[in-house]
């Protein structure tokens, strides 16, 4: 019979051991409907998009965007890439969860601010779920077993699965899950590095291991989750207009052009009804929707109002012939 050690373990051997658990993303506190900044990173040669994304908490494909003209597979020794950690919040209720499946990314709202996140999506064939839900249980080292539907690709495919794997470096949920109150839908980690920060699932949603590692201990049972679909954000943060335009995919199809045209023109013409002190520029919008890129840029200002000079003219009478003076800022 095995015996455990009898020898007491120090504090200090205690706190080495004892697993970090401090997220690997900052936190930022909101400036409005904004959040975050851009940083750069320097590469060697051995670099990928991929590895970065895994070492920085960053998905492919928002690295890819941000970086245009850069080969994700071979940067080259001391390139400068943008790690894109600059935000418009999504315009939904701003607590606990909000998956926007446009952006691949996973906003957490606490009150010490907003931590975000790469997360892998459904496919169009296996999308994942508009909805409102819960966090209803964090799961540590979890078993999958996998639907019938899945089960039939594999066999349709001349593969087997077992209808369940247990835990362990071959198990698709990663080292730890989150269960959602959506029926068979998950936040989980994966065994495959590449994928996060795509659309690569049968619909759960995939962090890297090293985060979901780290998150599942932040997360409490009931915490609300949202997932949407938000390609264009619009928000104001200190006077100014940011918008935040994202392609699907990393090819940029003049059809989905034409649509997220259409979406931003809907989206900025709402935005001027809610908030008619705003002046946008059409010319920062056309860039926007150009570059799509997933990058908040300045499109306009908020407008103040200057009142007249009172002994150039009579109260509540405009001087004729004169527009009425406008501050920008």
């Amino acid at each position: 019979m095995a015996q455990a050690s009898s020898q007491p373990q120090s504090a200090a051997a205690r706190v080495e051991s004892a697993p970090d658990r401090a997220p690997r993303v900052p936190t930022f506190k909101p400036d409005g409907d904004l959040a975050g900044e851009l940083q750069v990173f320097s590469t060697v040669y051995e670099d990928t998009f991929a590895g970065i994304g895994n070492e920085q908490a960053l998905g492919f494909l928002e690295l890819v965007k941000a970086n245009p003209g850069v080969d994700p597979w071979l940067p080259g020794e001391g390139t400068l890439i943008t790690l894109p950690r600059h935000y418009v919040l999504p315009d939904v209720a701003r607590e606990g969860i909000v998956i926007n499946l446009a952006e691949y990314r996973l906003y957490y709202f606490s009150p010490e601010g907003v931590q975000v996140y790469p997360v892998g999506v459904g496919t169009e064939e296996n999308p994942s779920p508009l909805t409102k839900a819960q966090v209803t249980m964090p799961l540590e080292s979890p078993a999958w077993y996998p639907p019938a539907s899945i089960r039939a690709e594999y066999e349709a495919s001349g593969e087997y699965l077992p209808k369940m794997i247990p835990p362990g470096p071959g198990n698709p949920l990663g080292t730890h899950a989150l269960l959602l109150s959506e029926k068979g839908y998950l936040i989980h980690g994966t065994n495959k590095q590449f994928g996060v920060g795509m659309a690569v699932s049968h619909g759960c949603f995939r962090m890297y291991n090293e985060d979901i590692s780290r998150f599942v201990y932040q997360v409490g049972k009931g915490t609300p989750v949202q997932v949407i679909r938000e390609p264009v954000k619009i928000g104001i943060s200190g006077g100014e207009v940011w918008l935040e335009v994202h392609r699907p995919h990393e090819e940029y199809s003049a059809r989905d052009r034409e649509r997220l045209w259409q979406q931003v023109s809907e989206k900025v013409d709402q935005f001027r009804q809610q908030h008619p002190e705003v002046q946008v520029r059409r010319k920062s919008i056309e860039i926007a929707v150009d570059q799509a890129n997933g990058l908040p840029i300045m499109v306009g200002e908020k407008l103040t109002r200057m009142a007249a000079d009172e002994s150039a003219s009579s109260p509540g009478a405009e001087p004729e012939g004169q527009p009425e003076q406008t501050l920008y800022f």
